[in-house]
């Protein structure tokens, strides 16, 4: 294992190269990629790697790059991508189509805000776009865990009782082109931790089809089985974990990630980078006698609404932060949370950082003072923070 200075955007190609390398002894490795801002250093180091029985190619779009990892995957290969913003919602057709046909893959995106008018800048709308796709979703708070997540979600995709493609999350150019100091594990290390895939209904020798026309009857089975399988994925997270960790001496985080939360009357949950400036708020709202904790939510699909009820049990005042926003509803991440309160417990939905405006610990006191101040919840709440 060594230590690196490098971006996020390179800790996720780190990450795939990895990947594609220990499946050596399976049926190698094929990406397709395409670039966009803020996600294309990832593909151009990707591109630069020599990966034994592997290929990268390059298309004319992100709705062939996809296409691409599909034929990978269904012919047995491993496979990768990053995308961003209006690239991801390009490709959503086969976004959806890959994980309908239970084809496990990973892509990074580099969340940004979709446009017109084009904004370059940090923000969730772009994966939460495809929240009901079918993929799991991951939100990553710095580069080490984009790295380490990326391998945990082959891992956890291609298992057997999972067998579903992953979305691993980062904030556009607050992670992408932000260096930090990252460890990447020897090869040796991940051929322990990812064994060769394999996909049992892949194409191969004997004739069959992929995505045939069914019958309601059938699609409601296989819609059961999906979600099922999601369920599972939440199951053998821990059991996985443990493994990391073994192998990789880290701990890996859960699905849900607490700071100072334990005797909190008041909780401040959040995705991504965002929680990183609220912990910090914690602290300073901590030394003036606010009981504050922060709760990230690392992993929303599947939604862990059973551990998020136990860590909302105790609080009196829920402020959920999306740096998204529903037109017409609100904020998605408030919607996914708001019914794991109990009935007593007052949940107030705070937009910010839309676009990428920059979200100061100051920013986080106030809608605290806002929300310590409340009778009853109101309308989800849009906080114009700025540059």
């Amino acid at each position: 294992m060594r230590s690196e200075l490098i971006s996020a955007n390179h800790a996720a190609a780190h990450a795939a190269t990895l990947a594609a390398r220990a499946n050596r002894k399976g049926r190698g490795f094929c990406s397709g990629v395409y670039p966009i801002t803020p996600s294309t250093e990832c593909m151009e180091l990707l591109c630069a790697q020599e990966i034994e029985k592997g290929q990268v190619v390059r298309v004319e779009g992100e709705h062939s790059a996809m296409a691409v990892c599909i034929g990978s995957v269904a012919g047995g290969a491993r496979s990768f991508t990053a995308t961003s913003s209006n690239g991801l919602a390009y490709m959503a057709e086969n976004v959806v189509a890959a994980a309908l046909l239970r084809l496990p893959m990973v892509m990074m995106v580099a969340n940004r805000t979709l446009g017109p008018p084009w904004n370059i800048w940090a923000d969730h709308g772009d994966s939460l776009l495809l929240r009901d796709s079918g993929w799991l979703q991951f939100y990553c708070a710095d580069n080490q865990e984009v790295l380490d997540t990326i391998l945990f979600a082959y891992r956890l995709g291609e298992d057997a009782r999972v067998m579903l493609p992953v979305m691993v999350c980062q904030d556009g150019f607050v992670l992408s082109h932000t260096m930090a100091q990252t460890l990447i594990p020897a090869q040796e290390q991940v051929d322990r931790f990812l064994p060769p895939l394999s996909v049992s209904h892949r194409l191969a020798d004997q004739p069959h089809a992929l995505g045939s026309v069914i019958l309601p009857q059938q699609t409601e089975v296989l819609r059961r089985r999906h979600h099922q399988a999601m369920g599972e994925a939440l199951n053998i997270y821990p059991e996985l974990q443990r493994e990391f960790a073994e192998i990789f001496g880290r701990e890996l985080p859960g699905p849900l990630v607490g700071y100072r939360d334990e005797d909190a009357e008041l909780l401040i949950l959040s995705m991504g980078t965002l929680a990183g400036t609220v912990e910090r708020s914690v602290d300073r709202l901590r030394e003036r006698g606010v009981k504050v904790g922060s709760l990230r939510i690392r992993l929303l699909r599947p939604f862990p609404a059973r551990l998020l009820r136990e860590k909302l049990a105790r609080a009196r005042r829920v402020a959920v932060l999306d740096r998204d926003i529903s037109p017409g509803f609100g904020g998605v991440l408030w919607g996914e949370c708001r019914t794991c309160a109990g009935a007593e417990t007052l949940v107030q939905n705070y937009m910010l950082g839309l676009g990428g405006g920059d979200v100061r610990p100051e920013h986080i006191e106030q809608l605290v003072d806002d929300l310590r101040g409340r009778e009853s919840a109101g309308e989800p709440m849009i906080m114009e923070v700025g540059v």
